[in-house]
Parts: structure tokens; C-alpha cells; sequence
């Protein structure tokens, strides 16, 4: 006669090894999905910069050849902001960083802004906002090419004083209904321009390596 008990712990075993099992290919399918996931970001992080600074300019790993800056309030955050550097060769090239406009029509305006070393703009472009289809919006570059204005801009050009929007005497255009948005990139853009002035070679520095 069978015992009863020996059947009951055959079956626990039994679903114990599934489980085994089960949660050992959950943990290897989120461990590949993870590095995938990581990956991507990081392919896209880089299509992004080379939008902005043709990968033909610089011949450096630009994702590995970064800086960090603690606390940027005069690039709209108190949050760390990395910098990423493309020189060719030891030659700095361009820095790109990301940059808040804070106060949008809805809210802060994600941008990453590249700067050439003599400090003309390589170009800006929006990585998040929460402004309004069909008016904010326009500040994508699928929208409209109002944000591409900025390539090859600098302080000097226009005079700084231009730096706004017409409405306020300056030379960039606002959107028909929607003055808020523009008025806020344009201040951005601007303080990224002035703290790259400011700080143009403790960013481009080169840390020496602890031994």
C-alpha cells in the first residue's frame, strides 16, 4: 500500500523543481530584456548627440569621455547633469549636455543642447516636454524646423540683448497663440551658452586617472 505522505512529498518536489525552473528563466529573460533595454538607450543617447555633432568631427568613445556637474541652476536643475565630450584626438570638439527651460506652459522643457568649442551651437533639440499638441509642440523637430535655428548661433550671433523672442524685442519667433514655450527655450538656450562661456575649460578637462 502506498504511503500517503510519500505521494504528497513527490508532488512537492515535483512543483518545487517547476518553480525552480520557472523563476531561474524569469530571472534570465529580465536579465537579456535589461541589457537590451540598456543598450537601446544608449544607441539612441548617441544617434541624439550625433544629430547635433557629426560623428565625422570627433573620433572619441563621446558616451565614455564625460564629466558630471553637481547642482547646474544656471542650466535650470539642481539634479547632476553629465556632460559628454567629443574631441578628435586630445582636440576638443564639442560638449552636449542636457539643459531645463523650467517654466514651459505646462511645465519644464527637456533639452539637450550642443556646443561647439568655440562656442557656436552645434544644435538643440527637445527630449521631453509636456506642452500643448498643436501650439508647444511645434519646439519638436517632427513638427517644425522652428527649433533647428539655433545651429551655428552664439552669443555674439544674434547680439546678446536679441537673444528673445520678437515680442520682447528679439529675433526668434514666437508661435501663433503660444509665447510661453519659445520664451523659455530661448532664456534656456541662452544661460547654456553663458555657462558654457564661464566654464569652457574645466569642461573640456581632462581628469587624470587614480592609481
Amino acid at each position: 500500500m502506498n504511503n500517503p505522505y510519500t505521494h504528497i512529498l513527490r508532488i512537492g518536489l515535483i512543483l518545487a523543481a517547476f518553480a525552480v525552473v520557472a523563476t531561474s528563466l524569469v530571472a534570465l529573460t529580465e536579465s537579456n530584456t535589461h541589457d537590451k533595454i540598456i543598450e537601446n538607450e544608449r544607441q539612441a543617447l548617441l544617434a541624439a548627440i550625433n544629430a547635433l555633432v557629426d560623428h565625422d568631427k570627433y573620433n572619441n568613445d563621446i558616451l565614455m569621455d564625460t564629466i558630471l556637474l553637481p547642482n547646474t541652476v544656471d542650466l535650470g536643475t539642481n539634479d547632476i547633469t553629465t556632460v559628454y565630450r567629443a574631441r578628435l584626438d586630445t582636440t576638443p570638439v564639442a560638449a552636449i549636455f542636457t539643459a531645463i527651460a523650467p517654466n514651459g506652459y505646462n511645465g519644464e522643457i527637456k533639452l539637450l543642447v550642443g556646443i561647439y568649442s568655440n562656442g557656436n551651437l552645434a544644435g538643440v533639440r527637445v527630449i521631453k516636454h509636456k506642452e500643448t499638441p498643436g501650439l508647444g509642440d511645434k519646439i519638436n523637430e517632427n513638427k517644425a524646423d522652428w527649433i533647428l535655428q539655433f545651429k551655428g548661433l552664439s552669443l555674439n550671433n544674434p547680439d546678446e540683448y536679441k537673444w528673445a523672442v520678437k515680442k520682447d524685442g528679439g529675433d526668434f519667433d514666437q508661435f501663433t497663440g503660444a509665447t510661453i514655450t519659445p520664451r523659455a527655450i530661448v532664456t534656456a538656450v541662452k544661460k547654456a551658452l553663458h555657462y558654457f562661456e564661464q566654464h569652457r575649460d574645466a569642461l573640456f578637462a581632462i581628469t587624470e586617472a587614480k592609481s
